[in-house]
């Protein structure tokens, strides 16, 4: 039996979820959600705990029923309180701003880059070196993080790029001098 998918998952305070076959719409607060699983999953409602259960010992089902668990729980979760992921900008004259509903990011390139993001996650720039993306999908939270990263990732000798708040860069040491 798998450990975390024998756990039940706790509908938290405000949230709604409804199951239908094998798609699982969870409404809160914060919004919607809705996604479909595998059919060999059976997923209950009983009181305020949604169970996940698995047809066969296959080693299918084994893999997918810790894996769908949790993506119910972050479901969950996100419509109750959401997600948030932070990025720091390393590096002289290495910035960001949001124009209207676009973030540019100036990142040593001979032009701004401009990314506009999906419509459920919520850029904030605290200051022109930090970002906080947020939203209710925890999938889509890491995407949009990561591709920000992918812009600039910090590079191994002075740390300079985009990085995650608590990524700890290892840097290599540079030439010795002679």
């Amino acid at each position: 039996m798998s450990r975390i998918g024998k756990n039940p998952i706790s509908v938290l305070k405000g949230t709604k979820v409804e199951i239908s076959q094998n798609e699982v719409r969870v409404s809160g607060p914060q919004g919607k959600l809705s996604k479909r699983f595998h059919p060999a999953m059976q997923i209950s409602l009983e009181g305020d705990k949604v169970w996940v259960k698995r047809g066969s010992d296959s080693k299918l089902d084994k893999s997918l029923h810790g894996f769908t668990r949790t993506l119910i729980d972050n479901m969950v979760k996100g419509v109750a309180q959401g997600f948030k992921k932070s990025l720091s900008i390393v590096g002289v004259g290495y910035k960001a701003e949001l124009l209207g509903n676009r973030l540019s990011l100036s990142l040593g390139y001979s032009h701004p880059i401009l990314f506009k993001p999906p419509e459920d996650i919520k850029i904030i720039v605290e200051n022109p070196t930090r970002i906080v993306v947020s939203g209710i999908d925890k999938e889509l939270v890491g995407q949009v993080a990561a591709k920000l990263r992918s812009f600039r990732p910090p590079e191994p000798y002075k740390g300079k790029g985009i990085r995650y708040e608590d990524e700890k860069v290892r840097k290599k040491a540079g030439k010795a001098a002679a």
